[in-house]
């Protein structure tokens, strides 16, 4: 399910999922270097994480033509196996692109993830968007092979 809206701040968007998969599994997948490197179409071994507030993150990912650009970040808020507030460092721009993730146990082996961020034009939010949809498939994928 996917929800936008226009904010007085910016372009927002939110992604829900259900994933097949324990609330402690998901956490893992998306705070710890190597399974996060597996799933997020990430360069392998480019990927260190210090999963706490005000820890910083980086990772080289690839896009589906190949190309490589470097993120960088931080963590603003951790709350495990609940809540992610993750800053994302924009070239050009003083403040980060802050993305929040949520997760919900549905049942023993199901977690709800919510995914939403807001971003200062249409443009910036449809890309971001884009890219969140990219990083939910492949964590549904790497948690049906990982379970």
């Amino acid at each position: 399910m996917t929800t936008e809206q226009r904010t007085t701040e910016g372009f927002s968007y939110t992604l829900e999922r259900t994933l097949e998969a324990p609330v402690a599994a998901v956490w893992s997948a998306w705070t710890t270097a190597e399974p996060y490197a597996q799933w997020s179409h990430a360069v392998p071994g480019s990927v260190e994480m210090d999963v706490r507030p005000g820890g910083a993150w980086k990772a080289t990912m690839v896009t589906p033509d190949g190309g490589q650009f470097p993120l960088t970040g931080s963590y603003s808020e951790v709350d495990e196996n609940r809540r992610l507030v993750v800053g994302m460092d924009v070239p050009g721009k003083n403040e980060p692109a802050v993305m929040t993730v949520e997760l919900a146990e549905q049942s023993a082996h199901q977690t709800r993830i919510v995914v939403a961020q807001t971003c200062g034009t249409a443009g910036e939010r449809d890309l971001a968007e884009q890219g969140t949809t990219m990083l939910l498939g492949g964590l549904t994928a790497f948690l049906k092979t990982a379970n």
